[in-house]
Order: C-alpha cells, then sequence, then structure tokens
C-alpha cells in the first residue's frame, strides 16, 4: 500500500497583454493576513475544459476583456492547506494578446480589473510566482521586437 494520494487541483490563468501592459486583478477575498491581493487571472480548470480554454474563460470572467492565445509561459505550484488538509496546487499559465473587451465588465469575484505596465506587474503582483510569470511575459515580447 503506497502512501493515500495527496489532494490536488489545477487551475489556469493569463497574463493578458496590449502594448506594454497588461491586465490585473484585485480579488474581492483577501490574502491568510486580511490584506488586498494584486493578481493575475486564473481560476480552475472544468471538466472537459484544456488549461488554454480555461485561461481564456477565467480571462474574460475576472478581467472583462477577450484574448488570443500567444504561447505557454509555464506554470506554478505550491501547497495550501485548506480545512486541515494540505493540497497541491498548479497553475498553468499562458502569454495573451488583447482583442476586445472593457475591464469594467468584470464578475463580483474581482472588486477591481485594471491595466498596469508589465515591468510594475512583474514587481508589485502579490505573489511571487505570478511576478515570475509577468517577468517571463515581458522578455517574451521584448524579445518578440
Amino acid at each position: 500500500m503506497g502512501e493515500p494520494k495527496r489532494p490536488t487541483e489545477h487551475s489556469a490563468g493569463g497574463v493578458v497583454v496590449r502594448g506594454e501592459d497588461c491586465v490585473v486583478i484585485v480579488p474581492t477575498r483577501r490574502a491568510a493576513n486580511g490584506a488586498k491581493v494584486l493578481a493575475l487571472p486564473k481560476g480552475h480548470v472544468d471538466p472537459g475544459e484544456t488549461p488554454v480554454q480555461a485561461a481564456e474563460r477565467e480571462v474574460r470572467e475576472e478581467a472583462g476583456v477577450e484574448a488570443d492565445f500567444e504561447r505557454e509561459l509555464g506554470a506554478v505550484r505550491y501547497w495550501y492547506m485548506r480545512g486541515g488538509q494540505r493540497i497541491a496546487k498548479q497553475v498553468d499559465f499562458f502569454l495573451f494578446r488583447y482583442r476586445a473587451g472593457d475591464v469594467a465588465d468584470h464578475d463580483d469575484e474581482v472588486e477591481e480589473a485594471r491595466w498596469m505596465p508589465l515591468a510594475e506587474a512583474a514587481t508589485r503582483l502579490s505573489y511571487d510566482g505570478e511576478r515570475t510569470m509577468a517577468a517571463r511575459a515581458l522578455s517574451q515580447i521584448s524579445s518578440d521586437g
């Protein structure tokens, strides 16, 4: 008998760029210490959905914008506790180009969605893994020239 399988969660998110800017969100849910969070749009991959489709849907729901898939940026992996249980989480991030829509059209899970310079997002996002993804997106778009 092996160890019991630990619960895992799979989410996907997007770095949506328009010129030198990207979309960031302030979710209504606060950090563990009660602080506001500055984040990238992301959410669970639903059954039958690919990670790219999930990221595209989350960008539309949480940030109010439509965007076109460009490329994979990588995955962020971490653990968190819920109900006394340790849960492994993986979030796949993708680079998207803004196509249409207004950041004011976000859903009610989000307090605010706004455009921010990508270079600023790479230092100001609340989570280390998301800062890494913003920095990676910045280097991708600057190398595309």
